[in-house]
């Protein structure tokens, strides 16, 4: 759905079409016509991270191949359609159809040489898609991985961070996300930070900073053994990585990533559901001791068939059999729907959807609304022609003097901010960031209780302090930021008095 900022740029893009030349008029309405997608979020990490069994999290449908395989090696884009269809689109932009294999996923094998995919293009008759496509993207590799000469020449860079080649095709498809998701696993090391460095780099016009990016630490079940509660070590270690990744990512959301793809693509099945019963039947010291490791579960005696037990573990996982057991063993009644609910609840996935919701989708129009200006001024930059050019900038200045505009000149200060481009003390640098990316006074004032004056108040205080920052004790371009954020508190302000 776009929003009014959005729209307001899609009707610009129309009055500069109709007046520029054919060449520049063409972009523009490129530019014009991707407004009105969903917003596209590419999923970023490392092998085995956990990548695609987010995606079908996400989507809610197991479609997405877990297993490494051809299709795990290149791009795939999720988003909405009419019918399910799987198209490999080839380098010379060829598409080859594929059917979903016997489990409605995409098949390993692509049937073409992944030299010649550019990127995997599936559609889906999902509800999840209307509002949000799904990049999955490569596994990163370390950092010193050897690519080839041309993944290199594509993505600009001395060493890419993609374990398989990586064409201009596929990393314009990734770059064409206005967010991303960071997958990491259990310790954000080195030369993970250099590899989502360098995927940041890769995917230039994506420029992730914490506006618009967001870590999951996708398996927080497996720090501890057996059936135990990770979620205060997983907590914790999410708070420290955020803080290792404070200039990259707006937060770190732990999740029991296998139990969250289980509960939302609703994989549990009443046999399943009957199977943990018969587990929840047994003694508390036979039952413990099965659950002290996957192969004494696999292996132990038990009323349920090993292969149902295997099945088992590749839906939950140790940690989700205890948790779905000792459920079951307070309520033997419990429905396989509630029981599936509980486990959604369990995986941290709730958590997940709703930073998702809150970091991403309430700021989607001014993501994709600043995405296209920025495209705007570029093809202005860009242009030889004179005519186009005023045409282009003329077009954009006015649009943002509109007050209503001046929140995508926050999201661009914050953003050179928070990239280092524009170095500003920690405090000052929070503070912008709060202000550019929520509508909610306290919360950016950090005055949870305050009423209306006391917001006016400090709203004004805050404008001050930055107009005698600007003038005194910045160099020029952190005074050009300065004198953004004055406005914008100067804006919150006159906002707070019309609201009382």
């Amino acid at each position: 759905m776009t929003g009014p900022l959005s729209a307001s740029v899609a009707t610009l893009c129309d009055q500069i079409a109709g007046q520029a030349s054919a060449e520049a008029g063409g972009l523009v309405r490129q530019i014009s016509s991707r407004l009105s997608e969903p917003l596209r979020v590419a999923i970023a990490g490392r092998l085995k991270a956990g990548k695609s069994t987010l995606v079908n999290a996400l989507i809610g449908r197991r479609v997405a191949p877990t297993a490494v395989g051809e299709c795990t090696r290149v791009v795939t884009r999720f988003r909405y359609g009419p019918a399910d269809r799987v198209d490999v689109v080839t380098r010379d932009g060829q598409r080859r159809s594929l059917p979903l294999d016997d489990e409605g996923m995409i098949p390993q094998r692509l049937g073409v040489p992944a030299g010649r995919v550019a990127y995997v293009d599936v559609t889906l008759t999902n509800e999840r898609l209307r509002e949000l496509t799904v990049v999955d993207t490569p596994g990163l590799a370390s950092a010193d991985t050897v690519v080839s000469r041309r993944a290199q020449e594509a993505a600009g860079l001395s060493a890419a961070p993609f374990d398989a080649d990586i064409d201009a095709a596929s990393a314009s498809e990734v770059a064409a996300a206005e967010a991303v998701i960071y997958v990491f696993t259990q310790a954000v090391r080195a030369d993970d930070v250099h590899a989502l460095e360098a995927f940041r780099d890769a995917s230039a016009r994506l420029a992730s900073t914490p506006i618009n990016a967001l870590g999951v630490f996708g398996k927080a079940d497996t720090l501890v053994a057996g059936t135990g509660d990770p979620w205060p070590v997983a907590v914790s270690l999410a708070e420290r990585q955020a803080e290792l990744l404070a200039r990259t990512v707006s937060d770190v959301v732990p999740l029991a990533g296998l139990v969250a793809e289980t509960a939302q693509a609703g994989r549990l099945t009443g046999a399943d559901r009957d199977d943990l019963a018969a587990l929840a039947g047994l003694p508390a010291a036979a039952l413990r001791l099965m659950l002290a490791s996957a192969d004494l579960f696999r292996t132990r005696p038990s009323p349920v068939p090993a292969e149902r037990r295997q099945r088992l573990l590749g839906l939950l996982d140790l940690y989700g059999i205890g948790y779905a057991v000792a459920q079951l063993a307070d309520e033997p009644e419990l429905s396989t729907g509630e029981l599936v609910r509980r486990l959604g609840a369990a995986s941290g996935f709730p958590r997940l959807r709703h930073t998702v919701e809150e970091t991403f989708r309430w700021r989607s129009d001014a993501i994709k609304a600043g995405w296209a200006l920025s495209r705007l001024e570029r093809l202005a930059g860009r242009s030889r022609d004179d005519r186009d050019r005023a045409l282009l900038r003329d077009g954009v200045q006015r649009l943002l003097r509109d007050p209503a505009y001046h929140r995508l000149r926050l999201l661009d200060a914050a953003q050179r901010v928070a990239t280092g481009a524009v170095p500003l003390p920690a405090d000052w640098e929070q503070e912008l960031t709060r202000l550019a990316t929520s509508e909610d006074p306290r919360w950016i004032l950090r005055l949870p209780q305050a009423g209306p004056d006391e917001l006016y108040r400090a709203a004004v205080e805050a404008a001050n302090r930055w107009r005698v920052y600007a003038v005194a004790g910045a160099g020029p371009a952190q005074s050009r930021v300065a004198q953004v954020a004055q406005r914008g508190f100067h804006l919150l302000a006159q906002r707070v008095r019309a609201d009382d």
